[in-house]
């Protein structure tokens, strides 16, 4: 029922910052501003910049919307730690996470989700991860979120078949039309599924608004009977030249802090979208702005109380899952959780695959023509539909691979169907032949995918490294799992300014 903390790495000297506690929780089980990002937490002089800066703010919890695991964050993560804040990290960044408009749930996405896992796993000051941002924003692409369900289910499953300590993973979406559905399609159905928090991206109290006036008062009643914690992963609408933070005295207030874990600020650094708390001079020094100013005045005010973990007793349901209509179109069944193991064999078994060296453009050329249904039936083994939740058993293989099942899908039907076709593995020197091989429980695998690649694979061999899990590929109407309600007890306030960091050097934000 308690999460032990993982203890920080040795050269981490000062005392650990206490891990958040979970209860009550089973864990069995487009991008857009550019390509390129920066490490907020891999710049040990910025960190010690701003850091201090968050402290006055009274943060406790600041959220990064891209990480690189290859970096050393040890110094960063300390320094937060010392000054007693906690980070929530998002799991994708620019070119690796879930696209809306093209939805993948494949090898590439998760091996990054594990890699950032994997890295801030060992910190006690880490809270959780987000496995997307604001991916379902309008109706038409709703069947995004299958996939983005798929990743919370999947990195739950790698987070406790590590043996990691209990760690949420959430999601965060924005304020429109399709808030409901979207809470209660992430919090339906299998609890190792569903995601442990709720971030809510709200930028509706501006200036002089009221409880009332800015639908909080509506918002509120909405998630009152919520099972999982539920808080602003964004907010602070900037209509006025100096934001006034009025939303922040009803936020930690007596009608709020029953349902709501506090929220966050959006954003640190001035850039010119004018969100900004800080701007960083030519000289590299921060120099708070007066929305700064602003935010502190109205923070010091506040006073909440949450929950004592020894008297919490949750009793909220979770939510039945959507109807799929013409406004919902995400469909309960999952895509297959990614298998690196699995994608090895099926490559192995063909007579046709692509070639060592073959080009990033060059796959997408082949798989316009390969997947036109025009052309024929060569994709139904790699292609899937977060509509219908129909998923071919490669679907999750990398383009590589996946290709290389086109290849020789179009190689097999021109052998049986077109003589006159004299070379069927070649093009344009894109696709080699090879002997092909099914060791072992290879065979199995191929065997239950079937010829035509459709046939679900219940039985493989255990991935490598980062290389993908069994997940179950589909809801139930079990329970969602809850993380503790309403608040994560952090300290000086239940999520309070949660601060939210695009990058502490000053780089745009990233969204999903």
């Amino acid at each position: 029922m308690l999460a032990a903390g993982a203890a920080l790495v040795a050269a981490c000297a000062a005392q650990d910052l206490d891990p958040i506690v979970i209860k009550d929780f089973s864990s069995n089980g487009t991008i857009s501003g550019g390509n390129s990002y920066t490490d907020p937490l891999a710049d040990r002089e910025k960190c010690a910049r701003d850091i201090p800066l968050m402290a006055e703010l009274q943060t406790n919890t600041i959220r990064v919307y891209a990480v690189d695991p290859a970096e050393n964050h040890d110094e960063c993560m300390q320094m937060l730690a010392d000054a007693g804040i906690y980070v929530v990290a998002d799991l994708g960044e620019p070119l690796t996470s879930i696209n809306r408009d093209t939805p993948q749930w494949n090898q590439e996405v998760y091996s990054r989700y594990t890699a950032v896992v994997d890295t801030f796993s060992k910190y006690t000051n880490t809270l959780g991860f987000f496995a997307g941002n604001e991916v379902t924003n309008m109706r038409n692409n709703t069947q995004a979120s299958a996939f983005v369900k798929a990743a919370v289910r999947d990195m739950k499953a790698y987070i406790a078949e590590q043996d990691y300590r209990p760690l949420g993973v959430g999601y965060a979406t924005n304020d429109d039309d399709l808030r409901t559905d979207l809470a209660d399609y992430f919090n339906c159905g299998n609890p190792e599924n569903a995601i442990d928090f709720w971030g809510y991206n709200i930028y509706s109290w501006c200036g002089q608004s009221s409880y009332s006036r800015s639908h909080y008062e509506e918002r509120t009643e909405e998630f009152s009977t919520y099972n999982v914690p539920v808080f602003f992963a964004e907010y602070g609408c900037n209509t006025e030249d100096t934001r006034p933070f009025t939303e922040v005295a009803a936020l930690y207030g007596e009608n709020m802090t029953e349902v709501w874990s506090g929220g966050i600020v959006y954003m640190y650094f001035q850039e010119a979208n004018d969100y900004g708390l800080v701007s960083i001079g030519s000289n590299d020094e921060a120099t708070r702005l007066p929305d700064f100013t602003s935010l502190s005045s109205q923070i010091a005010r506040v006073n909440p109380t949450g929950v004592a973990m020894a008297s919490y007793s949750p009793s909220n349901e979770p939510r039945d899952c959507p109807s799929q209509d013409a406004n919902w179109a995400a469909n309960t069944t999952l895509p297959p959780s990614p298998n690196n193991a699995i994608c090895s064999c099926m490559v192995q078994s063909l007579n046709c695959t692509a070639q060592d060296d073959i080009s990033e453009d060059d796959i997408t050329t082949q798989f316009e023509y390969l997947c036109d249904p025009n052309n024929g039936d060569f994709c139904s083994g790699i292609l899937a539909n977060g509509s219908t939740g129909v998923y071919g058993a490669y679907s999750m293989c990398n383009a590589e691979e996946r290709l290389a099942w086109a290849f020789n899908a179009f190689f097999m039907d021109q052998t049986r169907n077109n003589p006159e076709n004299t070379d069927p593995c070649n093009f344009d020197g894109a696709a080699r032949k090879q002997t092909p091989k099914s060791p072992g429980s290879c065979r199995s695998v191929v065997d239950q995918a079937g010829d035509s690649g459709t046939g679900a694979i219940t039985s493989a061999p255990a991935p490598t490294s980062s290389g993908g899990g069994s997940g179950s590929d589909s809801d139930s109407d079990s329970g969602a799992g809850a993380l503790v309600k309403p608040g994560f007890n952090l300290g000086t306030l239940p999520l309070a300014t949660y601060v939210s960091v695009a990058a502490l050097v000053g780089a745009g934000m990233v969204l999903l």
